[in-house]
């Protein structure tokens, strides 16, 4: 079977290389039959006859296959010729290599003979480069069995397609195709074009850029000197000789690019401004002063309705950062540092970025300034995203940090308070001054763990949650946030489902959305509530967010104040952001809620309507699944202040103030406690084998060691001794270590002397 690997298929192969094979092996077998008649030996004879006969058979059988494939081949042919032979538009069958087999009855009226041609021979003179083309193409119905482009040329739009037949031949269609406008040649626009492949090579020349140059050329090179710059002068190099031309360009599809050259200054066209006024490029002519003299239609369409003669070029964009006349001037006097500028159009309906590039021209004797605009909105959000997520992460890492250093402050702060309380009683004079002292700290540390929301690196404690049980726990205090001029309306889906959020958390959102809806409306009104339980069979694709499908509780607040304006909602959850005057707010509360909302798997949008109102909805999953609830460290009854313990505590604290109050503290309760400043510190005291532990007591983040790496190396010679882990970072820093570690519970900072005692007592009793 392996020796007789020469199927029909390459035998069919092997016999289309013509009659000539079969030939050769015929003169062989001859050849071979002369020399066995004459050999002297009988064997020898014997021999090369019969290998005379076998070649003589194969050549025979070569003829019979090459005649049988050519006819087989030739059928197909016709098939094909007679099926395309009616086809309006020219069709060519062409093999492998390009040479065209069959012609439609179109391709001969247009291209007239083609026998012995090649199809890249036959369309020279309708495209520019028709060998490039055919190569790209060819190369793509190789991949995907067929392939197509639209081709500008100077009689019109053309489109070729070609489709893999067998054997390798390819069956190639071309046809006229609507004309979009562009690259046209009498009936376009009379402004010279050129149009570029991918790699700048020029594939088709209008007629006024053929006058304008005088020649033809094959790439961008050999147009200008140096790298042209789009929206500026450039230097172009013609048969008469240089001439200055600003260049713009136009994505014309499939990798090409159409650049039109407007003429120079001192070669307007006679028909003058009208030229421009079909023009796919946005222009503005105007002033020195800025005053609006002459706009084509694309920029009315761009810049809106603001735009009419007379009107100030500072009145319809914004943004350049100086004022716009200075900009003028400088382009008038020549001293302009920069070709174009980024700015944004005032138009109120829709946010609109420009790119506008200004360049000087004399018009009836008189200098002014041509504008070349570009819409730069879709390049400028994606900017504004990087920026705006660049800025998040810098915020939210600054927050961990600052969060971290002001919990160490208000630890020591607020414990050395309650040092001091516990030696006052309420009829001391000192006492109203300790008890500020304590309430400012602990409104600190409340604007601290804003900071930790919005960066979502607080703890989160989340549990099974119905949100008309939650709203209906709250609506005591949310009255009494919105006042007797604002009424509260709350209204629940009756099949709600649950949630898992974390409730103090979920609470401080509502409370934040509430107070906001509260201030928006002065002089009061009605704030709803709503919830209700939705399904997504669909992603939902919102503000930049795609939602998944499933099953979702939405949660709305919606009031009937001011509203907020289109550019600004953009960025209420941005943080320290804020439209109240100095000192009523912090610019964190919508922060605070985006980092809240999002840290627990929910989406929060807002709409609004400026006049009319603003709802926020808030989108949580349902909670399928009650999953076991975390086992929480036992604690009895809150210690009280005469209370005492006892057992050897270690602490560990670097910063001192944090391990002054905490010794003290500790002490007081009737513990013994060893101190630390560090890692090193605790494993040396720890190497004293007649010495108790009962408990450690560590900050998790120190220099040297860290607060785990160092427990877990004591553990292992005391296995039994108990840990607490505080901090003023997020609980998630531990989170990873503390499987490893048995007997371990976190304490967040700022705790207070009474958290600090029962934390201890739960842990040694």
């Amino acid at each position: 079977m392996r020796d007789s690997a020469l199927t029909h298929s390459s035998l069919v192969r092997f016999a289309q290389g013509g009659a000539e094979r079969a030939r050769s092996l015929l003169a062989a077998a001859v050849l071979l039959g002369v020399m066995g008649f004459l050999a002297p030996e009988r064997m020898i004879q014997l021999g090369l006859v019969t290998a005379a006969v076998v070649l003589m058979l194969l050549g025979l059988v070569l003829v019979l296959t090459a005649r049988s494939a050519r006819a087989k081949r030739d059928l197909t042919l016709n098939l094909v010729a007679d099926f395309i032979e009616k086809d309006s538009s020219p069709s060519f069958v062409c093999s492998d290599d390009g040479e065209i087999m069959r012609a439609n009855r179109a391709a001969r009226q247009a291209f007239g003979t083609l026998r012995g041609e090649t199809l890249a021979g036959a369309l020279r003179n309708t495209f520019a480069n028709p060998g490039g083309i055919l190569f790209r193409l060819k190369a793509q119905a190789e991949l995907d069995g067929a392939a197509r482009e639209d081709i500008v040329t100077r009689k019109g739009q053309m489109r070729l397609a070609v489709h893999q037949m067998e054997e390798g031949r390819l069956l190639w269609r071309l046809e006229a195709t609507p004309d979009t406008g562009q690259g046209r040649g009498s009936d376009g626009p009379a402004l010279p074009m050129i149009m570029l492949g991918r790699n700048q090579a020029v594939l088709f020349m209008n007629e006024p850029a053929r006058t304008l140059i005088g020649k033809r050329v094959k790439s961008l090179d050999a147009l200008f000197q140096s790298t042209p710059l789009y929206g500026a002068l450039n230097r172009l190099d013609t048969e008469s000789g240089p001439v200055d031309v600003m260049l713009t360009r136009i994505d014309a599809g499939a990798g090409r690019t159409a650049v039109y050259m407007l003429p120079p200054a001192d070669a307007a066209p006679a028909s003058g401004w009208a030229t421009f006024e079909d023009l796919p490029v946005p222009l503005v002519r105007f002033s020195r002063d800025g005053k609006v003299l002459d706009f084509n239609r694309t920029a009315a369409d761009l810049i809106g309705s603001g735009l009419v003669k007379d009107a100030n070029l500072s009145d319809l964009m914004e943004g350049l950062g100086r004022p716009i006349a200075d900009w003028l001037e400088e382009t008038v006097s020549g001293r302009a540092v920069q070709q174009s500028e980024f700015l944004r159009l005032t138009r109120s309906d829709i946010e609109t970025f420009v790119q506008v590039a200004l360049n000087c021209m004399v018009h009836d004797g008189e200098e002014t300034i041509v504008a070349v605009l570009a819409d730069a909105t879709e390049l400028k959000t994606l900017e504004a995203q990087f920026v705006q997520s660049q800025k998040m992460q810098a915020i939210g890492q600054l927050a961990g940090g600052v969060a971290h250093d002001f919990n160490n402050l208000l630890t020591a702060i607020s414990g050395h308070c309650d040092l001091l309380l516990l030696r006052h009683d309420q009829g001391d004079t000192n006492y109203s001054d300790l008890m500020q002292i304590n309430q400012n700290a602990n409104r600190a540390a409340s604007l601290v763990g804003q900071l930790l929301a919005f960066s979502r690196k607080q703890t989160l404690r989340p549990e099974e949650l119905d949100l008309r049980d939650t709203m209906a726990d709250l609506t005591h205090l949310l009255n009494r946030l919105v006042g007797v001029k604002v009424q509260l309306t709350l209204t629940h889906d009756p099949m709600l489902k649950p949630i898992r959020a974390d409730k103090r958390q979920l609470e401080q959102v509502v409370m934040n959305l509430v107070v906001n809806a509260r201030d928006a409306m002065p002089d009061g009104g009605e704030i709803k509530i709503e919830t209700e339980c939705m399904t997504l069979a669909r992603p939902l694709e919102r503000d930049r967010v795609t939602v998944p499908t499933g099953e979702y509780v939405c949660l709305r607040v919606i009031d009937e104040g001011v509203g907020i304006p289109t550019d600004k909602a953009q960025k209420v959850f941005e943080p320290f952001y804020t439209t109240k005057r100095t000192g009523e707010g912090t610019g964190l509360g919508l922060s605070t809620a985006y980092g809240i909302v999002k840290q627990t798997g929910g989406f929060i949008f807002v709409d609004s309507t400026v006049g009319q109102g603003t709802c926020f909805s808030i989108m949580f999953p349902i909670f399928e699944e009650s999953a076991p609830k975390e086992q929480a460290a036992p604690r009895e009854t809150p210690v009280s202040a005469t209370e005492r313990g006892d057992g050897v505590i270690l602490l560990v604290e670097d910063e001192a103030p944090v391990r002054a109050f905490a010794s003290r503290a500790l002490r007081l309760r009737g513990y013994t406690v060893l101190e630390a400043d560090c890692a090193e510190t605790a494993l040396k005291t720890l190497e004293d084998n007649n010495l108790n532990v009962d408990l450690f007591v560590t900050d998790v983040v120190m220099p040297g060691k860290d607060g785990p790496s160092w427990v877990r190396e004591a553990l292992k010679d005391r296995p039994d001794v108990r840990v607490i882990f505080v901090s003023g970072y997020a609980e998630d820093k531990v989170n990873d270590h503390r499987d490893s570690i048995p007997n371990s519970v976190f304490l967040p900072k700022p705790f207070s002397l009474n958290d600090l005692a029962e934390t201890v007592h739960s842990q040694l009793h």
